[in-house]
C-alpha cells in the first residue's frame, strides 16, 4: 500500500496546502472522493467559491452546510464551501453568554464590516471549520482546501494570533468601559486613540470600542477552541498534503511551504506535482534536438524537433523540481500529467484520482 492509499484510508484530517493555482481545490475534492469510494464519510472543505468546482462535483451550488454528493461511493461524500462570515456568526453565538450578548456583537457595524474582509479572519474561519467538522460530525475524515496566501501556512498561526490578541494589553484596554477607558491608558496611549477616532471617524471608533466590549467574557471559549484547533494540527492523524505545479515560482513557493511545516514539526505526506509535461523520451533534451538538425527539412526532422521541446520542458520541470522532492523526503512525489482538457464533471476528477493512485484508464 502506497502513502497516499494509507493517507486517504486512514488519515482522520488532510490538509492539502499550497499557493493558489496549482489545482489544490481539486486535489482536495479527489482525495474526498477516493477516501468515499473506499467506504468512508468525506467531506471536503473548499474556500474555492467559483461554480466549476460545484459543477464537477454535480451540485447546483455549495454553501456554508455539508452538502451530500450523488455518486456510486462505498462509503459518503459531502462538499462544504467556506462562508468565513457565517462562520465567524456561529462561533460568536457559540461562546456568547447569552442570545442579548450575541445579538450585540452581530448586528454591531464594526463586526459586520470585519467578520468577512479581515486580514487573516479567513484562514482562522477554515481552522474554525475543520474543528467543527471533525469534532461535531460523524464524518470520518474531513480534507480540507486551504486558502491561498502568500503569507505560507497562515492558518497554521491562525489559533496562535487570536490567543496573542487577547493577552494583549490593547486588547484589554479596548474592552474596558468607554468613560474609564482614557483613565486606563498612559498620555502616549491616549494620543493613539485620539488619532485613529480622527482618521477613522469618530463614529467607527464607536462602533469598534462598542464590539470589543460586547466581546468581553468569551475570551476563554475562543482560546480554548484554538488551543483545541493546535492540537488537531500537530496530531498524527491529520496528514499534510503539498500540492505544486512543475513551475520554476510555484516551487519556489512550495518550498517555502515545506521550510515553514518543517519548522512546526509538521511532515509532509506526500507531494502533488499536478501539470507534468510529458518527455516522451528517456533522452536526453540535447541529443534528441541534434538528431532533429540532423534531419532538419525532412518530416521525421519536423517530428524530431517537437520532441525535443517536450523532452526540454519535462526535463526543467523535473530539475525545477529535484530541490523541493529532496527538501520533503522521504514523503514520495506523485507526478499529474498536463491533461488536454479542464476539470469539469465527476469523470475528470475520477481521471485525476486514477493519475494519482497509478491505476490505467481505458
Amino acid at each position: 500500500m502506497s502513502e497516499l492509499d494509507d493517507l486517504v484510508g486512514h488519515s482522520e484530517i488532510v490538509i492539502c496546502c499550497g499557493s493558489g493555482g496549482v489545482g489544490k481545490t481539486t486535489t482536495a475534492a479527489v482525495l474526498a472522493m477516493e477516501a468515499a469510494a473506499r467506504g468512508r464519510r468525506a467531506v471536503v472543505v473548499t474556500i474555492d467559491p467559483a461554480k466549476r468546482l460545484a459543477d464537477a462535483l454535480g451540485l447546483e451550488g455549495i454553501g456554508d452546510t455539508p452538502v451530500v454528493i450523488d455518486g456510486d461511493w462505498a462509503g459518503e461524500l459531502s462538499a462544504v464551501m467556506l462562508d468565513t462570515k457565517s462562520t465567524f456568526d456561529a462561533v460568536v453565538v457559540k461562546y456568547a453568554a447569552d442570545p442579548v450578548q450575541a445579538q450585540r456583537i452581530l448586528q454591531n457595524r464594526f463586526y459586520r464590516n470585519i467578520s468577512g474582509a479581515l486580514s487573516g479572519t479567513q484562514e482562522y474561519m477554515a481552522m474554525e471549520k475543520l474543528y467543527e467538522l471533525q469534532a461535531g460530525t460523524d464524518f470520518d475524515v474531513v480534507v480540507v482546501d486551504t486558502p491561498p496566501t502568500r503569507h505560507a501556512l497562515d492558518f497554521l498561526d491562525a489559533p496562535r494570533r487570536l490567543t496573542r490578541f487577547l493577552d494583549h494589553r490593547l486588547y484589554r484596554v479596548l474592552t474596558a468601559p468607554t468613560r474609564g477607558m482614557m483613565r486606563a491608558v498612559n498620555a502616549a496611549a491616549q494620543t493613539f486613540v485620539r488619532t485613529v477616532a480622527k482618521v477613522v471617524g469618530a463614529e467607527v471608533f464607536d462602533d469598534a470600542i462598542a464590539f470589543f466590549q460586547a466581546f468581553d467574557g468569551m475570551e476563554a471559549g475562543f482560546r480554548e477552541r484554538a488551543e483545541r484547533v493546535l492540537e488537531l494540527l500537530s496530531d498524527p492523524r491529520t496528514a499534510f498534503v503539498l500540492v505544486a505545479s512543475p513551475k520554476r515560482d510555484t516551487v519556489e513557493e512550495a518550498r517555502f511551504f515545506a521550510s515553514k511545516l518543517g519548522e512546526n514539526e509538521i511532515p509532509v505526506r506526500t507531494l502533488i506535482v499536478n501539470r507534468m509535461h510529458p518527455a516522451f523520451t528517456d533522452a536526453l533534451p540535447e541529443a534528441v534536438a541534434e538528431r532533429a538538425r540532423t534531419l532538419r527539412g525532412t518530416d521525421l526532422g519536423g517530428l524530431y524537433a517537437n520532441l525535443a521541446d517536450f523532452a526540454l520542458v519535462a526535463d526543467r520541470e523535473e530539475h525545477h523540481l529535484a530541490g523541493l522532492a529532496e527538501q520533503v523526503a522521504p514523503a514520495p512525489v506523485v507526478r499529474v500529467p498536463f491533461l488536454s482538457t479542464d476539470v469539469h464533471d465527476l469523470d475528470g476528477l475520477r481521471e485525476i484520482g486514477d493519475r494519482l493512485f497509478g491505476r490505467t484508464r481505458a
